[in-house]
């Protein structure tokens, strides 16, 4: 087991390509996009509708080594200021398998 940093991010689905582009840039290879999730914040709710797709969010979990973290914040802060999202960011560890025997 090592500690790694958790990034969990919700916002618009319009802007995913942004945010993901900008994990990538601050060094962030991993991640998981889960679209057309509901969420309810100080703006009130947002419910998936298909009839309106601009207005679905989406919910990016990533990690990253906890010395990658400030860059995360410093590249994903300005894209949720602009177009609004939330982001967290916790401390976890990472169990990784060394390996793997699938039973036929």
């Amino acid at each position: 087991m090592h500690p790694v940093k958790r990034i969990e991010i919700i916002s618009d689905s319009v802007e995913m390509g942004k945010i993901v582009e900008a994990l990538k840039k601050a060094g962030v290879t991993s991640y998981t996009v889960i679209h057309n999730v509901e969420s309810k914040g100080i703006k009130g709710t947002v419910f998936d509708d298909s009839s309106v797709t601009m207005l679905d969010n989406a919910y990016v979990i990533a990690f990253c080594p906890p010395e990658k973290a400030k860059s995360v914040v410093e590249v994903v802060r300005p894209i949720l200021n602009k177009f609004g999202g939330s982001c967290w960011i916790s401390e976890v560890m990472e169990i990784r398998s060394v390996r793997c025997i699938a039973s036929m």
